[in-house]
Parts: C-alpha cells; structure tokens; sequence
C-alpha cells in the first residue's frame, strides 16, 4: 500500500504521485474568484438569524472545567457554553 500523506477534501488519499503536482499548482497561485464562486454555504444556522461570535475571559480554574465537561459530554466547548447561557437564562 502506497504511503499518504493525508486526505483531500472529498477523502481521497493523497499520494507521494499527487504531492509534487499539488505543490506546483500552489506556486503557481489560486484564482481567488473562482474558489469564491465554488465556495457553498459554510455553517447551518442555529437559529432564525445569523449567529453571532461572543467573547469571555475565563479563569484558568473555569478554563479546565469548561474543556473537562465537554471532553466528558463528548461535546464541543461552544456547546457546552451554549447549554450553560440556556439553562441559566430559563432559570432566571
């Protein structure tokens, strides 16, 4: 079996064959406006409107507990973020 070198995007394997072409193709530079035009959607929408991005700063102490409980509920940070800000506003 051929070694690769990590995956493209559709999962096909990259090979030593492919890495050589890739590199020059890179060098040679991209059409920006053409990987626009292709570029689909990004990520669904979570709510009625677009979401927006918050900011916080969290003690070291919070910092752990946050990354513990979502490596624990197998769960993204944000989400455990996101399940914190719900139950408290429902509870207020």
């Amino acid at each position: 079996m051929p070694e690769t070198h990590g995956t493209k995007a559709d999962g096909t394997p990259i090979t030593a064959d492919m890495v050589e072409p890739m590199a020059d193709e890179a060098e040679r530079g991209y059409d920006v406006d053409e990987i626009l035009r292709r570029r689909r959607g990004g990520r669904p929408a979570m709510g009625s409107a677009a979401s927006s991005v918050e900011s916080v700063r969290l003690d070291p102490e919070l910092k752990r507990d946050l990354l513990l409980r979502a490596a624990e509920e197998r769960i993204s940070v944000s989400e455990v973020i996101r399940r914190a800000i719900g139950q408290y506003l429902r509870a207020s």
